[in-house]
């Protein structure tokens, strides 16, 4: 199955939380902070939204990080992705 976000639309992949810390101590499910890293699975065409032309700035295997309660989560064959706006994405990573 393939995902096609529509208008601004941008489908990310979120990196795995953290299960264990630096200093070799196991988290709980509980005490794992949802991450906010994500790759660029897909990416919608833009287009004219409520009057303005939105351009999209990001691409297919960009590095990105997105708010932190944004977004709506879907799990497609076994995989949880996030479709976020565009304006919901903080920035790049390089």
């Amino acid at each position: 199955m393939k995902i096609k976000p529509l208008f601004d639309r941008v489908v990310l992949l979120p990196k795995e939380n953290e299960t264990e810390t630096k200093g070799g101590i196991i988290l709980p499910t509980a005490a794992q902070e949802k991450s906010q890293m994500a790759s660029v699975v897909a990416v919608g065409e833009g287009g004219e939204i409520d009057g303005k032309k939105v351009t999209m700035q990001v691409k297919v295997g960009d590095k990105v990080l997105y708010a932190k309660y944004s977004g709506t989560e879907i799990t497609v064959e076994d995989k949880k992705y996030v479709i976020v706006r565009q304006n919901d994405i903080l920035a790049v990573i390089e």
